[in-house]
């Protein structure tokens, strides 16, 4: 018959600039398919290099290194009569271009340049690389000369053009370009080409799975054929965890697909296409057809070789299939545990070490690393010799097999309760059973000694010891003996990891995980280099509300039944004395002066909707007009801004995390903003002043519109997400800013700027009345704001 073509997409777990790694998976993706009967590879973005080598795809060492990679490649009999496309980066014209590149049987046929670069999120493609800009236009590239001298070829067409075989035609897109209002696949297909090929580094966001299949689906429904798209998965060195769930559609079903999360470094999956389906279908749309009759012609780069074999009649196209997504919770689950793993496996090191408080945050980091073992046993269970290689290697055991999840945690974490005099013992109790539940390595310190020493030494020094709050001291007093409680947890963290594996007779050290969410970050709700700074942190890219929910899917999927009194406790970071009944003084949304709920809100419209102070202001005032007044309001968006402007330099120290929430606050690549703020953000506070003006006379407050919960939002955002309703937030926080409101009883109108390790210090005075400054409409009586911003250093000094 010669009508039906079996293709194959790879998913790969490849590790930026290991050449040698990348060279072994890549091949073992190319035998798999040609075992399992397809004609055609294809496989991820940059797969021979690794996608996040960064500033080294400046050096010349990454090309040559590449170019020596794809020699390997194509000379291995492995691809013998097989048409195999990779990815990698090429120099054409002292011009770095992110490509892939098509050859058969040692031949190379096309290099195809990336025509669109993706700059936004965690991507800075045009950093490194230049877009191709000619369209429908080829040139001869110079081959190097160890690829001429096994080739006998001295150049190769470079640009946008498309293969044609004796029975189909492919044309390719590279990842950002199925995202780009002008995707090329449209032109393709209108020019006949039946096979888009996709070769993607698309990475993981809670919620958003969901996108790119139907960026696929719908290409293949609107343009007709097939397309591939094969995506890289795991953590190359980076702080993204790629996604995983390469897939075929056809005539915009999907038919094939891979998994999103697993420890499996190659996965290839197959589909097999009847080629008459896809131009029956083209055919059958008349107004297309009246397009491409007249559309432009694509350069055809051709290829002595048939995809399809003239015995196929008994060969069954592949089917279209449902696709399951998985829900937030799972994607918790899976997608940082998996990050964790190839983190671990990669690095070196014996385990992890992890400052457990009991709350909600590290009991969800404790949580994650469970799963993390319970996806060890399931590979190793079911046949992975790479896995098990790897844990034997991590464990320095040759024979050791893992089969209990439990067992295995127990060699891998070593979680620790650092109590102190202001602990209580609900709290020790939590992280002691939940330790017992997951099987980790417990160990119980107190930290009091540590910190009566530093505080003698500051007395010896000065002649003053600083009390609490409770006991008669100041808010700066206060403060500071609660930062040196989280200080000192960080530096008996960091002894305790390189010395426990010592102790266990064991070699090496272990990894500090880290614990603080999204939101904590985003409100600055952590101690500058207390556990927050760790070596790397699963949770730091989620949010409290999403903890909360994974924790009860955990403590049913993982029989942890303590996790519902985690979830139900207060949360604190328990930095102050407790009462004398044993009862808790401090509460961290009492100390935040603003909820996680509120805080979710602040994130998503800072981040996602691009709202300044004014802006923010604007938007919250009609969502919440049901129970808050514009001034209401505006007071506490100006406190969230005041909060975020003098905390925003800890994010320059962030403890590297899984990215997974589109409104994260790391500084290191997603978020770039500056890090030392005007405080008191005069002139956009004096325009909600302005706006709180003109709406206070006409505000009427209706119990009939109340303002909808962060759940209520959530659900609005993905209407498929099914939610469980949680009743408080929690987790205990190695830091303790102070809120506004307890300032007050102190007296206390400061603020921070620059490098401080306090929220806000704000008193009536700088509550954003203008006072004496009046009321003028124009925006240019802002300019005079400054002199009465009345926020103030720790020296006294305005800002």
């Amino acid at each position: 018959m010669g009508r039906k073509i079996t293709v194959a997409i790879s998913t790969l777990n490849q590790w930026a600039l290991d050449f040698e790694g990348n060279l072994a998976r890549i091949l073992q993706s190319i035998l798999e398919a040609k075992d399992m009967g397809a004609s055609y590879r294809t496989g991820p973005e940059l797969e021979v290099c690794g996608y996040s080598c960064e500033d080294h795809f400046r050096e010349p060492d990454t090309y040559l290194h590449s170019w020596e990679t794809l020699l390997e490649i194509m000379m291995s009999p492995i691809c013998e009569n097989m048409l195999v496309d990779v990815g990698m980066p090429v120099m054409h014209r002292n011009v770095a271009y992110n490509c892939r590149v098509a050859f058969y049987n040692r031949q190379l046929l096309l290099i195809r340049p990336k025509m669109a670069m993706c700059d936004d999120g965690n991507y800075r493609e045009s950093r490194w690389f230049t877009a191709w800009t000619k369209s429908l236009y080829t040139e001869d590239y110079v081959l190097p000369r160890m690829i001429a001298q096994h080739t006998g070829q001295d150049t190769v067409p470079f640009g946008d053009a498309v293969i044609a075989t004796k029975d189909t035609c492919i044309g390719y897109e590279i990842c950002e370009e199925l995202w780009n209002v002008r995707s090329k696949h449209i032109e393709m297909s209108l020019s006949g080409v039946e096979l888009i090929v996709n070769g993607s580094g698309s990475y993981m966001e809670l919620r958003k799975a969901h996108i790119t299949t139907d960026l696929i689906r719908n290409a293949s429904f609107k343009a007709g054929g097939a397309y591939l798209f094969s995506n890289l998965r795991g953590c190359d060195g980076q702080r993204v965890y790629f996604n995983g769930c390469s897939a075929i559609a056809l005539n915009g079903e999907i038919i094939a697909r891979s998994r999103q999360f697993a420890l499996q470094d190659v996965e290839v999956t197959l589909a097999t296409i009847d080629l008459e389906e896809i131009r029956a279908y083209r055919v059958s749309q008349r107004s297309r057809c009246t397009v491409a009759a007249s559309a432009p012609t694509y350069p055809r780069i051709h290829c002595d070789f048939e995809m399809s074999t003239h015995s196929d009649i008994f060969k069954t196209s592949t089917p279209p299939l449902q696709w399951v997504y998985h829900t937030p919770e799972e994607e918790i689950a899976l997608g940082p545990a998996c990050w964790l793993w190839d983190y671990l496996r990669r690095s070196g090191q014996g385990g992890f070490f992890l400052p457990l408080s009991g709350g909600v945050d590290s009991s969800s980091s404790a949580t994650i690393v469970h799963s993390m073992c319970r996806l060890i046993v399931h590979a190793v269970q079911h046949g992975d010799a790479q896995v098990l290689h790897d844990i034997r290697k991590i464990l320095a055991d040759t024979d050791y097999t893992p089969d209990n999840a439990a067992a295995l945690c127990n060699r891998l974490l070593v979680t620790c309760f650092m109590g102190s005099v202001n602990s209580s013992k609900e709290t020790r109790r939590r992280a002691s059973q939940l330790a017992n539940q997951l099987g980790s390595y417990h160990i119980e310190i107190s930290i009091d000694l540590a910190v009566n020493a530093l505080l003698s030494i500051f007395n010896t020094v000065t002649g003053l010891t600083p009390r609490f709050r409770t006991q008669g001291g100041c808010a700066r007093q206060n403060l500071a003996l609660q930062n040196i409680q989280s200080r000192i947890r960080m530096v008996l963290a960091y002894i305790f990891a390189q010395l426990m594996l010592w102790v266990r007779n064991r070699p090496g050290g272990l990894l500090v995980l880290g614990s603080a969410n999204v939101d904590e970050s985003l409100r600055g709700y952590l101690t500058k280099y207390d556990c927050s700074s760790a070596d790397i942190n699963p949770i730091g890219g989620i949010s409290k509300t999403d903890l909360r929910r994974f924790l009860n899917y955990a403590k049913d999927k993982y029989n942890v039944p303590v996790l519902g009194s985690i979830i139900e406790a207060p949360p604190t970071a328990e930095l102050e004395p407790l009462q004398e009944d044993g009862q808790l003084m401090q509460t961290d949304e009492q100390d935040m002066g603003m909820t996680y709920s509120e805080l979710s809100e602040y994130g998503r419209l800072r981040k996602q909707a691009f709202c300044g102070p004014y802006s923010m202001f604007c938007k919250l005032v009609a969502t919440w007009k049901g129970d808050l007044s514009p001034k209401e309001v505006a007071d506490k968006v100006k406190h969230f801004f005041r909060c975020y402007a003098i905390n925003r330099h800890k994010m320059t120290v962030l403890t590297p995390s899984v990215h997974a929430e589109s409104y994260s606050p790391d500084d290191n690549r997603f978020d770039h903003r500056p890090f030392l703020y005007r405080a008191n953000w005069s002139w956009q506070f004096k325009a909600i002043d302005d706006e709180v003006d003109k709406l206070q006379p006409i505000y009427t407050p209706s119990s009939s519109h109340m303002r909808p919960s962060s759940e209520d939002l959530l659900l609005s955002h993905d209407a498929t997400t099914t939610t469980t309703h949680r009743s408080s937030h929690l987790d205990s926080k190695h830091s303790s800013p102070l809120s506004s409101a307890s300032l007050g009883d102190v007296g206390v109108s400061t603020a921070a700027v620059g490098l401080v390790d306090t929220a806000p210090l704000i008193g009536p005075a700088a509550s954003g009345s203008l006072g004496a400054l009046g009321k003028k409409s124009s925006g240019y009586s802002k300019v005079h704001v400054n002199v009465l911003g009345k926020i103030k250093d720790r020296t006294g000094i305005p800002v």
